[in-house]
């Protein structure tokens, strides 16, 4: 029998909370230390050094979370996607010199696959199918780009998923939340750990798919998807998320075809850094911006009665 929404919630925030110290020291031991690229904002480079891949602390209690629900195919995005990071986190800088990291064709091309994996359980349409998975690569790299400042991945997580659990009759929300709420107390500024790929990833992933099962609504087609209300709605739930990875490929773009720069830095939070903004505030605007789309998206969605 599936626990109840209550009860993930507790059982994500106790297994977090009891596995947080052996993370933390596990890491030490790692010696898995955040690099900062040498463009990066320069009140970055202080934290050179910090360790990451913190977001194993969000995984563990997302995954008892999950488990207690009977969630299989989220948890088949938490644990895949997550192994994509630890990957691209650890293994690959350590087995080849010289790399930060995986390259992009083998990290999508394992990307789609668990995205796949996890979707096959659902017997969605073929369109279906292809929306959904597009929704999982699209927040998987939206929400790995917002780590970085200190607390404002985890924060933006914890409205997302708030957020998202008033829409959807979903327990998975709170098997995040509970992580979150852990995992924050190590990030929080100044940050003693970051989330790493490892965490940020699968957190991702999974706010795509939820994001898709709470905006298909009754939608028959991909026409009537798109079309309706309730897509847009939720389009607007996910404005932070837009705002942190379109920039990226527009201005990878720019630089390689119009031989300038778009945007000060991507991903945007530090284009607000670059202009003189403090860490402290940039994570409190975007934060505050979440909490204003999601209330917003959940109130239209009552509302309306979607």
């Amino acid at each position: 029998m599936s626990a109840t929404a209550l009860q993930t919630f507790m059982i994500s925030l106790l297994a977090a909370g009891i596995a947080s110290p052996f993370v933390m020291k596990l890491l030490v031991s790692l010696k898995s230390r955040q690099t900062i690229h040498k463009d990066a904002p320069e009140t970055h480079q202080a934290k050179a050094g910090t360790p990451t891949m913190g977001g194993i602390i969000i995984l563990i209690g997302a995954a008892a979370g999950m488990i207690s629900a009977g969630a299989w195919p989220m948890l088949i995005l938490l644990v895949g996607f997550g192994l994509i990071g630890f990957i691209d986190d650890y293994i690959v800088p350590r087995m080849m010199a010289g790399k930060r990291g995986l390259g992009w064709m083998p990290k999508l091309g394992m990307q789609v696959l668990f995205g796949l994996a996890a979707l096959w359980s659902f017997n969605f349409e073929p369109w279906a199918t292809a929306t959904g998975l597009f929704f999982i690569l699209f927040f998987t790299n939206a929400y790995n780009f917002s780590d970085g400042l200190d607390g404002l991945a985890g924060l933006l997580g914890i409205f997302m998923a708030m957020t998202l659990f008033m829409v959807l009759p979903s327990s998975v929300p709170l098997a995040l939340i509970g992580g979150f709420i852990v995992f924050l107390f190590f990030n929080a500024p100044p940050a003693k750990v970051f989330m790493g790929d490892v965490g940020a990833l699968a957190i991702g992933a999974v706010f795509g798919l939820l994001f898709f099962q709470a905006s298909i609504g009754d939608s028959m087609s991909f026409v009537s998807y798109v079309s309706s209300s309730r897509f847009w709605i939720m389009a607007i739930w996910s404005l932070v998320m837009i705002a942190e990875l379109v920039p990226v490929p527009l201005q990878i773009f720019s630089v390689k075809v119009l031989k300038k720069k778009l945007f000060p830095y991507t991903p945007i939070h530090h284009a607000f850094e670059k202009a003189g903004w403090p860490e402290t505030r940039v994570t409190f605007m975007f934060v505050m911006v979440q909490l204003v789309c999601g209330l917003t998206a959940v109130l239209m969605i009552r509302e309306l009665g979607l």
